[in-house]
């Protein structure tokens, strides 16, 4: 798994993201975590759970684990979502 780990450390661009995750995943994949993300995104947000599977059409059992992810997990999200939002706020 670390290989897995020092490549997407490499990747220097969103283009070169988004080629190395279409040869490495399915598209429905790759939709499934862009989903994971968005619905992270709306709970730290503060949004409830019934308007992000209203918005997002994502299941109960999977937005619970974002959630449990966002609470108890590593840090991966708030990490990686408060660093775009930051991007974001200067642009």
């Amino acid at each position: 798994m670390l290989k897995l780990f020092e490549v997407l450390a490499r990747i220097d661009d969103e283009e070169e993201c988004r080629a190395l995750f279409e040869d490495l995943c399915t598209y429905a994949e790759i939709e499934k975590m862009e989903q994971r993300i968005a619905c992270a995104q709306m709970l730290l947000d503060g949004e409830t759970y019934n308007s992000i599977i209203e918005k997002t059409d994502i299941s109960s059992a999977t937005l619970s684990r974002v959630s449990r992810c966002i609470r108890h997990g590593s840090g991966g999200y708030s990490r990686v979502l408060a660093g775009l939002r930051e991007e974001d706020d200067k642009c």
